[in-house]
C-alpha cells in the first residue's frame, strides 16, 4: 500500500540510493531524455541538515521508497554549495511585481520517482502533500529544472508551476518555476 508521508531518519539512506540511481552520471543520454534525471547529489550530512530543519516528504510502498520530494527552506541556502547561485538569483527576481525574497517560499530541493512507479500520478500526490503540509508556512514553492529535462518540465506544468525565469550557467540551461498557492 502506497503511503505519502513525512520521512524519518531511517528513510534518508533510501533517498540517497534512489537519488544516485537517477543522476545524470548514472543514466544514459537516452534514459535522461525519456525518463528525466536529477542533477544534485546530496551528501548524507546535507540531507540530515535538510531533514533537521524541515522533514522531507516521501512515498513509501510497504517499506520500499517509491519517491521523494525534498524541502529546501531559505534557511538552508548555504548548505548545498551548488544551490547557492540559485538562491542568489532568486533574490534578484520578481513575481507579479513583488521581489521573490519578499515572498514566503521554499525551494523544492529535488523530486524523484522510482522507475516502476512513474506515470501513475505519484508526482501529483507528492506535490499535494507538500501543499497540504507546508501551506501553513509558505505561499509558494519554487524549483529549477534543466530545460533538457522535458519530462519534468511537463509534469511540473501539470501540477501548476509557472515559468518565472530562464538562465544558463556553466552546466546547463535552467527554468526557474513557481507554484503559487495563493491562487
Amino acid at each position: 500500500m502506497l503511503l505519502v508521508r513525512w520521512a524519518n531518519d531511517t528513510d534518508l539512506p533510501k533517498i540517497l540510493s534512489l537519488q544516485q540511481q537517477n543522476t545524470k552520471s548514472f543514466l544514459s543520454k537516452k534514459e535522461q531524455e525519456e525518463q528525466g534525471f536529477v542533477t544534485v547529489e546530496h551528501s548524507k550530512e546535507e540531507l540530515q541538515k535538510m531533514q533537521a530543519l524541515s522533514t522531507q516528504i516521501i512515498a513509501d510502498d510497504a517499506g520500499k521508497l517509491a519517491a521523494y520530494a525534498l524541502v529546501m527552506p531559505q534557511e538552508l541556502r548555504t548548505v548545498i554549495p551548488v544551490l547557492i547561485p540559485l538562491f542568489e538569483l532568486l533574490d534578484s527576481l520578481h513575481y507579479n511585481g513583488i521581489p521573490v525574497n519578499d515572498l514566503s517560499y521554499y525551494v523544492m530541493g529535488q523530486v524523484c520517482i522510482e522507475k516502476s512507479y512513474r506515470g501513475k500520478g505519484l508526482l501529483n500526490e507528492l506535490y499535494a502533500a507538500h501543499r497540504e503540509k507546508l501551506s501553513p508556512q509558505y505561499d509558494y514553492c519554487i524549483t529549477e529544472i534543466s530545460t533538457r529535462n522535458l519530462r519534468s518540465i511537463r509534469a511540473h506544468e501539470k501540477v501548476g508551476f509557472e515559468l518565472l525565469h530562464t538562465f544558463t550557467d556553466a552546466t546547463d540551461q535552467w527554468n526557474i518555476v513557481i507554484w503559487d498557492w495563493t491562487k
